[in-house]
């Protein structure tokens, strides 16, 4: 069976970690159920699972986000830095979560023009 590695990641607000005060309790639910081990918890927190294979990762969150703390994102780029992987993180002073693609997103066309810059530029960077 060939394995797919990933290129590059993009990731809007993700969770990333399952450290209790930062996760999202329903992306821990939805993943682990409800008697999630230290051992699943470990497993399930991206930011201990970098490695010199991850791939160029761009992060995009706004820093009013109630639902997934910006601090996941923060974690992980730090996560990044430290095996020296290529990676951008981008705060939006506000937009909440889930704006996505939404027009109605007061930044949208700059977060638009950051991740097409990014794709063309740095997606692919070799390290």
């Amino acid at each position: 069976m060939q394995q797919h590695v990933p290129t590059s990641g993009v990731l809007f607000y993700p969770v990333i970690t399952f450290a209790d005060s930062l996760t999202h309790r329903g992306s821990v639910r939805g993943l682990a159920g409800e008697n999630l081990t230290s051992q699943l918890r470990n497993y399930y927190s991206n930011e201990k699972q970098v490695t010199a294979q991850t791939p160029p990762v761009l992060l995009l969150q706004s820093d009013d986000d109630r639902t997934v703390p910006p601090q996941n994102s923060i974690m992980f780029y730090e996560a990044l830095k430290s095996w020296q992987i290529p990676a951008a993180l981008y705060t939006f002073p506000s937009g909440g979560h889930g704006w996505g693609f939404r027009p109605s997103f007061r930044f949208h066309d700059q977060m638009k023009q950051l991740l097409l810059d990014w794709l063309q530029n740095d997606a692919g960077q070799s390290r």
